[in-house]
């Protein structure tokens, strides 16, 4: 199995991740960036047009920070199963303190366009462990 279909099989395992009725899938790190060298899948709008290879460093340095529990990547679209690599706009930080220090663990050339605190209402979302203390924080690309 190639890297592009195992990730797609992941991200498609409840279905159609734009459905509503279909739980957003939240990857680990090494689900979604293993083999992944398309640029746009994630920060697709930012200027300096970044290699996932940069997220990855940044995510798994956010990772290994004492106040973080887990970061997972959303997935928000599978627009060509098996071609293309699956899309996300919405990365979760499990960690214990506030949207305004997240924000500043990002360089300006990486930097998200929003971040917020907890689960959008009403949404779904694979279950996920949050250690206790500790509250989704998103950062999100437009």
């Amino acid at each position: 199995m190639t890297a592009l279909e195992r990730v797609t099989q992941r991200a498609m395992r409840h279905g159609d991740p734009e459905r509503p009725s279909v739980p957003s899938p939240l990857l680990s790190l090494e689900e979604f960036f293993d083999g992944n060298d398309e640029i746009g899948s994630i920060g697709c709008n930012l200027e300096s047009e970044p290699e996932p290879a940069e997220f990855f460093e940044l995510f798994m340095d956010i990772r290994s920070r004492s106040e973080v529990s887990d970061v997972r990547i959303q997935i928000t679209s599978v627009e060509a199963p098996g071609v293309a690599w699956p899309f996300s706009d919405t990365v979760w930080i499990m960690t214990e303190v506030g949207e305004d220090e997240v924000r500043n663990w990002f360089p300006e050339h990486l930097a998200p366009d929003e971040v917020w605190e907890g689960f959008i209402p009403n949404a779904k979302y694979e279950e996920c462990a949050i250690a206790e203390g500790h509250k989704p924080v998103a950062v999100w690309y437009d």
